[in-house]
Parts: structure tokens; sequence; C-alpha cells
């Protein structure tokens, strides 16, 4: 993959940098801010480097899913006034994502300066990956670099396209990080190796637990996509979350299971939980010493006695992979299950990669973001870049 080393000379050229700036806003004082802005910061070494060359930048990143064309809400506004902030350096808002007036505002540009494109997901071209809208942006500069992490498993007009039609391109320094971090786990991970793997769906993380299965010493299920591991192996479920579909696909996992003696990661699923009647915080937690969940209830977190046993495997791990909560952790009466995850990958002595999404929220809820080796900026590539999937945003820079 071609990085940053790469380029040419880039004093006086302009630079079209596609960032992730996906980042959640509210409302302020003064109307929308920023209100997390780790993405933001992770771009910063590369805008930086870039700088540092010579170069002007053009910043082009999306923002939400937008419907039916430009939305005030989801301007980038409150992003090009944070951006500025953190550089201590003006950041000029484009008029727009693409036509004359944003040509006229980038060609303008000198050396150190950044002009920051309106949220590309504005152009209905984009998600369909347009080749006019493409084309429009390879206009904008001499040399294209990748740095949404993100975005690089879509292959849109901002990421795929236009790297197809500017010669000099590269990945950026987070970019080319996340791949060689997570291209690590499959290759030689220090073992122990142990993936801790939640969230909602079994169908969401299937391609992960095969490709982990013959690399990974110990799988630990939690979240809702143990329930239909659970009800596979003949337990009672209750009300928890538990589609049919994904039923089919555990039962085909714990069919599948090899009696040879090649390597197979062990597949750990809970031995207790944490019950409610409702999805709610004013649901009352009810503990359950087992995994039969009895009908009118639903599980909403993993029991002390599995937490106890996933932290002590995570603390023995030589490297840790941890992708989905484990259980609904946004509402207190049922975040002990996550949390206990949480502080055995922070405090762990081992590499703890840890995967976007909702396993960010986690850590940050728990003042615990800082404390992992690695905090990936993107949820849904990771997994596809774990998958063995080819990534369109990354197989274009090769």
């Amino acid at each position: 993959m071609r990085t940053l080393a790469d380029l040419g000379e880039l004093r006086g050229k302009r630079v079209l940098v596609r960032v992730d700036f996906n980042v959640p806003l509210q409302d302020g004082s003064d109307g929308r801010v920023v209100a997390d802005d780790t993405r933001i910061r992770a771009a910063l070494p590369t805008i930086d480097a870039l700088r540092e060359r010579g170069a002007a930048l053009i910043l082009v990143s999306h923002l939400g899913r937008p419907k039916g064309g430009p939305d005030p809400s989801l301007s980038l506004a409150p992003v090009a006034a944070r951006l500025g902030e953190l550089l201590d350096e003006p950041v000029i808002l484009a008029s727009g994502t693409t036509g004359p007036e944003v040509a006229q505002q980038a060609a303008a540009l000198r050396e150190g300066e950044l002009l920051l494109l309106e949220n590309i997901r504005f152009e209905p071209g984009e998600t369909t990956n347009d080749p006019a809208l493409a084309q429009e942006l390879a206009a904008l500069a001499e040399v294209y670099v990748d740095d949404a992490f993100g975005a690089a498993h879509r292959a849109h007009a901002s990421t795929e396209g236009v790297a197809r039609r500017i010669d000099d391109r590269a990945a950026g320094l987070l970019l080319a990080h996340e791949v060689e971090v997570l291209t690590s786990l499959l290759s030689d991970p220090a073992r122990p190796f142990v993936a801790v793997l939640g969230g909602a769906k079994v169908s969401d993380k299937i391609g992960v637990i095969r490709a982990l299965e013959p690399r990974a010493d110990a799988i630990l299920i939690g979240g809702a996509m143990c329930f239909p591991f659970l009800k596979a192996a003949h337990h009672s479920v209750g009300d928890s979350l538990c589609a049919e579909e994904d039923v089919a696909l555990a039962r085909g996992l714990l069919a599948g299971r090899r009696l040879s003696g090649e390597r197979e990661a062990s597949l750990e699923l809970p031995v207790d939980l944490v019950l409610g009647d409702h999805l709610g915080a004013d649901a009352a937690p009810v503990p359950l010493d087992g995994v039969d969940v009895p009908d009118g209830m639903m599980g909403l977190d993993i029991g002390p006695r599995t937490a106890a046993a996933y932290a002590k495997r995570i603390g023995a791990a030589g490297t840790v992979f941890w992708n989905g909560p484990m259980g609904a952790f946004e509402l207190k009466p049922f975040a002990a299950g996550t949390e206990t995850v949480a502080k055995a990958v922070a405090f762990s002595a081992a590499t703890t990669i840890v995967g976007g999404g909702d396993s960010a929220a986690a850590l940050a809820a728990f003042g615990l973001q800082d404390q992992v080796t690695h905090l990936s900026t993107g949820g849904g590539a990771s997994l596809e870049l774990i998958e063995g999937k080819d990534l369109p945003g990354v197989e274009v820079l090769r």
C-alpha cells in the first residue's frame, strides 16, 4: 500500500484528503458544536505532516446520513470550527461540495491553508460512486490521500472513485496504521490470543468468528449475540433478542467444530446472566445463576461469574481483540458486565485492540479510552478487514 513516504514533492501542491469527521454533534450556546472530537484528533498527524511538506489541503468528509440533499443540521461548520481550534489555524468551510465556486476556493489556497468541503453526502452521487462526482473531486487537487479508515470499506466517490483519477495517491498515517495493526491479528499475534465479541446479532459477526476460529485461542461471546448460541444449545431464551436466522448460524458454528488436532479457538458462552422484564433504565436487574431465561424476561447483561471468567481469560492473554459490548451498558443496571470486560482489557499487559462503535463508546463511558494499545476508528471496516475482505478504499492504494 502506498504511504505518505511514496508521495513526491508536495510544496505548493493541492492535496485532497479524505478524512473521517463523522462525529457526534450537540446543541451549544452558540449553535451546533462537536460533542466528541476523537475522530478529528485522529486525523491531525496526517494533516500536520502534509502541511509541513508545504501542501495546501482540501479536506473531504461525510457526516451522518442526510437524505434528499443538504441538511443544515448535518453541516460540517461545527467541525471546521473545532478543527480550527485544534490546529490554532483558520479552516475555511467551502460553499458546497463541488461546483465553480468551490473550484475557485480550492485554486486560491496557499501553502499550509485548509479548505473543508461541505458534507460530501449532500451529493447523491457519493454513495453510488458516481464517476462525474469523482471527476469533479479529482479536478480540485493534484494529490490524493485517504486517511478515513472508517469509510475504507465503502466504494464511494470520495474514497474509491476519486483515487482512481489521481495518479499521485497514498494512505494517510491513520489509515496505514489501522491496516497494519489489524492485519497483525491475523498473522502473528502474541499468545494466548483472546477475542471478545459482543453486540446484537450473530449475522454481523459470523465472518469474524470464522476468520478468528483458526487463529485465536479463545473466543468469548457476550451481548445479545450469545442467545442464538444458547438457543442452539437447547437453552430457553425467554424474550431475549434472538433472531431465528442467527440461531441457524449459531447452530452451524457449534455443529461445525472440528474434531481434528488443528488449532481451533474455544468458543465460550455465558454461564450466568442479568435479566430484566423490559429494556429500559427503570428495569430492575434480576440475577440468574444459569442461562435458561424464563418467559417474560430478557437477558440484558452477562452475569458476574461470566464477567469474572472472561476477565481472567483477558488478564492471561498476550493479545486481545474486543468488539461489541457484553450487554445494554448504556443502562446503568445492566452495565456491570461490559465494565468488567472493559477494565480487564484496559488494565491488561497484553496488546489490546478494540474495534470501533459501541466498544469505543463503552471505553469512553468508563474513562478507559486512553488505556488500550489501539482503538480503531472504523467499526465496520475493522471487522471486514479481519474477515479477510478487500476494502475498496485500501485496495485502490496498492
